[in-house]
């Protein structure tokens, strides 16, 4: 059996590293042929716009997939007609525009925070002058990540020069939350209506970009895994989904509030590869396949610490029990992510006596 995965970053590779134990080949469509997942499969070179690429790519596929939530719709509709592919071309659709996003929140009834469709610098001034909560965010409609295409607010004058950050593109205006902390829920969905959540993820974001993640979280309480899990069959439901989703949250007050979700694999869930009984990445390639999705137990504590900027020293780091180094193959530079390390002990002393420690190794090499 072979899969295709339309990237080829450090998400593709993961998949990739997660289905060869069971057999499976993987070929890559990729703009870069030195990327990530080069090492683990084939990869077709070419722009995603080139639809003339599909046949070559697909001869042999028995299912394809996606690593970034970035990928042209059109693409993954026209291979669809040819090769099974999850999640669906809709469910990508919502989520790479913010406003479509926010009014599917809405009419699942999950709650969210206050938002507007902003499509000019006028929009904009007209909803600050007319009341909108401030302080606020505005973000672009498509293509933000790790914090990037977005502008804080927190008085009418800001507006021209949030305009101009986010690219003076449709945007999306939002109530900006003071938050107890920021959640994550990973679910899985089989062809067969299966679903499994893995416990909320506790995150902590430097500059926009993802730090820290830790399982089990203090912030947690049965009640809000139960009330995020609803949500999320919600969500899946709606899409009739299959494959790993993630829904990102903010605690406020003890509700939950969705900020985003992502049709994929997703960062704040690499803890899993070893500190559940079946990773986010098993478990989408299980979904993907018809196989039995497996179980998303947690074995103990884990904590995950992304790698951004420089590689550091390797030997001082695997030197720790319970302590695990992943490099994706990529040069070093500010604000890239290049790796993670995932702790997992027992109990969550162990986890945050030996995340201290490793921090004293690679902070001089973080670059957020």
């Amino acid at each position: 059996m072979k899969i295709g995965i339309i990237g080829g970053g450090q998400l593709g590779r993961m998949l990739a590293l997660a289905g060869i134990p069971l057999g499976i080949q993987f070929r890559f469509w990729e703009q870069d042929r030195d990327c990530p997942s080069s090492d683990v499969g084939e990869v077709t070179v070419g722009s995603f716009d080139d639809h003339s690429l599909i046949e070559n790519f697909i001869a042999g596929l028995s299912y394809v997939t996606y690593e970034f939530e970035n990928v042209p719709v059109a693409l993954i509709s026209a291979i669809a007609r040819h090769v099974p592919v999850s999640p669906a071309a809709h469910a990508l659709e919502i989520c790479q525009d913010r406003i479509l996003e926010k009014e599917t929140f809405n009419q699942l009834q999950i709650p969210c925070a206050k938002f507007l469709a902003i499509t000019n610098l006028t929009d904009l001034e007209l909803a600050l002058t007319d009341g909108f909560p401030l302080p606020a965010i505005l973000k672009s409609r498509r293509f933000g990540y790790d914090g990037k295409g977005q502008a804080r607010i927190a008085s009418i004058t800001d507006a021209q020069a949030a305009w101009q950050a986010v690219g003076a593109v449709p945007s999306i205006l939002e109530q900006r939350v003071t938050f107890d902390g920021e959640l994550s829920l990973i679910s899985v969905r089989g062809h067969d209506g299966d679903v499994r959540f893995y416990p909320l993820i506790e995150n902590t974001h430097l500059s926009g970009i993802l730090s820290k993640s830790i399982v089990p979280s203090k912030l947690v309480t049965t009640a809000l895994q139960s009330q995020a899990e609803e949500y999320g069959r919600r969500v899946l439901k709606h899409f009739d989904y299959v494959g790993v989703l993630t829904i990102e949250f903010f605690l406020v007050a003890g509700q939950l509030f969705a900020n985003e979700m992502a049709p994929r694999v997703h960062n704040s869930g690499h803890w899993s590869i070893e500190g559940s009984e079946t990773s986010q990445f098993a478990n989408h390639i299980r979904a993907l396949i018809k196989a039995p999705l497996g179980s998303v137990a947690t074995k103990g504590h884990a904590l995950l610490l992304n790698l951004v900027g420089e590689i550091p020293d390797q030997n001082p780091i695997l030197a720790h029990t319970g302590v695990f180094l992943h490099l994706y193959r990529k040069s070093g530079r500010s604000r890239r992510k290049i790796g993670h390390i995932t702790m997992c002990k027992e109990d969550l002393r162990s986890v945050d006596e030996t995340s201290l420690e490793v921090h004293k190794l690679i902070d001089r090499y973080l670059q957020f």
